[in-house]
């Protein structure tokens, strides 16, 4: 099992190019903070973005800054079974704890087609795996009877859950299988999950702030839930600033500001922040 506050680590620009010294310096201050993990080649790295070369040579490089220090679980999804399964020796070549893979996109499957779909990658690898729902992404939704399923095979370990009703999050909380994690991809839930039993968050909001989330976290595990309420006010509407405008995108600037990235660069079609959303930023920030 997993727990804690996780990081979807950015993926630092610059002149069109991934800048790894910037990636180095994250990996760095995030560690000296205390991120129980990183995933990176998410969403919140920009994954559709990442070309194959450049997608390994962040495994390798983000494996070698870490060094062992904590576990990193890989952005591994897609909507072709076949490929994902005869390409993840391109995820097992490094030292990685696991993968990160989100539910099949567009083609929108059904619940079965959902289960086999995991159950094939689980069957390919011996690395852990945390099933990512998330289906104001992908157009479907993986509902609670397939995770309860796919989470009896070997090697599921936990999943991230941003499946954006709070009903299904709630009675999955309630009903957790065994030996089985539960983290919070929705950051603005991230309190109310660990409140009804859950293990965690992988959370870009945990980029600012990161002492913070993981105070709160815990506190929570402390069974302190006054002093969690009160940290959970001092993040709350900075969660909803960061997600005002296309995550990343205020999460690089707020980064790049405070000197911890050369660039608040993306690549297309993800585009700067606005001005207006700048100075609420600036304002809040100093």
């Amino acid at each position: 099992m997993i727990e804690g506050v996780w990081l979807p680590i950015i993926t630092p620009f610059l002149n069109d190019h991934v800048d790894f010294p910037a990636l180095k310096k994250m990996v760095e201050h995030y560690i000296d903070k205390g991120i129980y993990g990183f995933m990176p080649l998410a969403t919140t790295g920009e994954i559709p973005t990442i070309d194959e070369l450049e997608y390994e040579e962040i495994i390798a490089k983000i494996v070698e800054y870490v060094n062992g220090r904590v576990p990193i679980f890989v952005g591994w999804g897609g909507n072709d079974t076949r490929r994902l399964v005869k390409q993840l020796k391109i995820v097992e070549k490094y030292k990685v704890n696991g993968i990160l893979s989100v539910c099949p996109f567009y083609n929108r499957p059904s619940q079965e087609g959902i289960y086999e779909h995991f159950r094939k990658i689980s069957e390919a690898t011996d690395l852990d795996i945390v099933l990512y729902n998330i289906p104001y992404r992908t157009g479907i939704n993986m509902e609670n009877e397939t995770i309860y399923r796919l989470a009896k095979l070997k090697n599921i370990i936990g999943l991230k859950d941003s499946c954006g009703d709070t009903k299904q999050s709630m009675q999955l909380l309630l009903n957790k299988p065994e030996n089985f994690s539960i983290l919070t991809g929705e950051d603005c839930f991230f309190y109310n999950s660990l409140a009804l039993g859950g293990d965690g968050g992988i959370m870009a909001s945990a980029h600012i702030e990161t002492e913070k989330f993981i105070a709160l976290y815990a506190a929570m595990k402390n069974n302190d839930h006054h002093a969690a309420l009160k940290k959970w006010h001092d993040v709350v509407d900075l969660i909803s600033l960061l997600f005002t405008e296309s995550n990343p995108m205020p999460i690089k600037y707020v980064l790049y500001r405070e000197g911890l990235i050369h660039s608040d660069e993306a690549r297309l079609p993800l585009v700067p922040i606005s001005a207006q959303l700048k100075k609420k930023l600036d304002q809040v920030f100093g």
